[in-house]
């Protein structure tokens, strides 16, 4: 067993060390490059070339990130997969191999089915700037220091918000933006929102993001629509949120102060979330709708969703996860599941939105299905909020003789 660590002490983390690369590999240079390529991302790196081992540091030094090679002497990457999976873990996995890349597409495939946060793949030979690159997006700090980092960030003004514009596809321009928050951490910088969201839900913070989100979309919407510039804004709402019942009449007022209507916000939840507590989510969302927002069930198809609940609760919109859009073109399966979904919500009433859309084909096929709205970054990515009313007359116009 070839067992390679830069603490001398021990492979227990420290409490606020949560920056831990776990490398399984029989080939020793291989490892010393990753040692080499991860020194600069202040990752703690174990390297070990042995299956059982392996099975011990996963429980042990509790990586953060794993990288695994597919070809290994008396076992393969797929068993170390499924080994993974049956310890659950919560490491973002990379595959690193020479496979034929319809082998990695697989194995990617089957780490995500059996619930891994499988996170990409570095075909061998591997490039070091692609490694770095590629760990400095997975660089973490502990959930207690996030907290309090997070806490700080909202009361001293380190969140803003960027805006991804919505296509109507029977208009053909822009006729909404999805706010999506950011937080740039003084020392840190940039913190993606799969990191933070999740420990402020698991913290009394969610909803203290949740009204700052609302707050500042609503003046930010009256701002444009002192510019003339009319756009129904959405905003991501945590399962977590649903729990208060105080939710609607906060978010009215949010409104109320920056002069808005409720009606040019919609609320996104997902469709996971939108199947819990199912009494108290029928009473928070129903109140919602009567306040004047709209409401969109998010990453529809992923979920467990019963058609019963979804006709029951007060949707207006049902919006197809991107994991079917992106895979459309080429994958038969889910070009079918899109164009159901597409077809349920209209039967149900429903506006459909479609999200990830990366090219002008997948545009076209949403169109041809009827598929109300769209956005990807075929369309654009988030921006600035000062950016959005050039873009939406810009790109609108250019949209309207793309999709004519």
């Amino acid at each position: 067993m070839m067992l390679l660590t830069d603490r001398k002490t021990s492979l227990i983390p420290d409490k606020l060390c949560s920056n831990r690369l776990l490398v399984i590999d029989d080939d020793p240079e291989f490892g010393l490059l990753i040692k080499t390529a991860a020194k600069g991302s202040e990752f703690e790196v174990v390297v070990t070339s042995d299956a059982a081992g392996f099975a011990r540091l996963v429980r042990s030094f509790r990586p953060t990130v794993i990288m695994l090679d597919l070809h290994m002497p008396g076992t393969d990457g797929i068993q170390l997969l499924r080994l993974l999976a049956a310890d659950r873990s919560p490491a973002k996995v990379i595959l690193s191999s020479g496979a034929d890349g319809r082998v990695l597409e697989a194995a990617m495939r089957l780490g995500l089915d059996r619930g891994l946060d499988m996170c990409g793949t570095l075909p061998k030979p591997i490039r070091i700037e692609s490694l770095r690159e590629m760990l400095a997006g997975f660089k973490q700090v502990s959930k207690e220091l996030l907290a309090i980092n997070l806490a700080d960030g909202i009361t001293y003004g380190q969140l803003f918000l960027e805006y991804q514009p919505k296509l109507d596809c029977a208009l053909g321009r822009f006729t909404g933006v999805e706010a999506l928050a950011r937080w740039h951490h003084p020392v840190d910088g940039m913190i993606p929102p799969d990191e933070f969201i999740p420990v402020a839900e698991e913290t009394d913070l969610i909803n203290r993001v949740t009204d700052w989100v609302v707050s500042t979309a609503a003046k930010q919407t009256a701002l444009w629509q002192a510019e003339k510039v009319d756009l129904e804004v959405a905003i991501n709402l945590s399962a977590r949120d649903i729990e208060d019942l105080d939710l609607p009449e906060r978010l009215s007022q949010h409104c109320q102060h920056a002069g808005i209507d409720p009606s040019s916000m919609t609320l996104e939840l997902t469709e996971t979330g939108a199947m819990r507590e199912a009494v108290q989510m029928m009473d928070v969302l129903t109140r919602l709708r009567l306040k004047g927002f709209r409401l969109s069930i998010d990453d529809f198809g992923t979920g467990y969703s019963s058609l019963v609940q979804l006709q029951r609760l007060p949707f207006s919109e049902i919006k197809i996860d991107k994991s079917f859009v992106t895979s459309m073109n080429w994958n038969e399966g889910c070009r079918t599941i899109v164009k159901a979904i597409t077809d349920l919500g209209h039967n149900l009433g429903l506006k459909s939105a479609a999200e990830g859309v990366e090219d002008q084909a997948t545009l076209d096929a949403l169109i041809a299905m009827g598929c109300d709205f769209a956005q990807g970054y075929h369309l654009s990515r988030p921006v600035a909020a000062e950016h959005i009313p050039a873009l939406v007359h810009n790109q609108g116009n250019a949209l309207i003789r793309t999709t004519a």
